[in-house]
């Protein structure tokens, strides 16, 4: 806006006096907010706990429903499922296999009687 669009307006807002402040105007401004705080502290810090524990209880048991479906699951192996390795053999080798098992076992005794 131009002054001379509205000069009486103008001539009105020089004559006015510019406002003096009180030196405790920040010290009053800020007791009327402490004085005021408090009820809507309260309320708040009250919503803040009652939706704090739920939440967390919900976030922790998605995280270990996640971590249940995406670990990896291992096949519970059968008693008479053969192991890859011995699959591989020829089946003329298996004696030799079952010999060697045996005398595995038997060194193994043999320790646990030399002490």
């Amino acid at each position: 806006m131009k002054r001379e669009d509205d000069q009486e307006l103008w001539d009105l807002l020089d004559r006015q006096a510019t406002p003096e402040l009180s030196p405790f105007f920040a010290r009053n401004v800020v007791r009327q907010v402490r004085t005021e705080a408090p009820a809507r502290e309260n309320v708040w810090h009250w919503l803040q706990r009652a939706i704090w524990i739920p939440t967390t209880a919900v976030a922790v048991a998605l995280l270990a429903a996640g971590a249940m479906l995406r670990s990896p699951q291992t096949a519970a192996e059968s008693p008479d499922a053969v192991p890859a390795l011995i699959a591989q053999l020829d089946p003329a080798d298996f004696e030799v296999v079952a010999d060697l098992d045996i005398l595995l076992a038997s060194e193994e005794e043999i320790l646990w009687e030399d002490t």
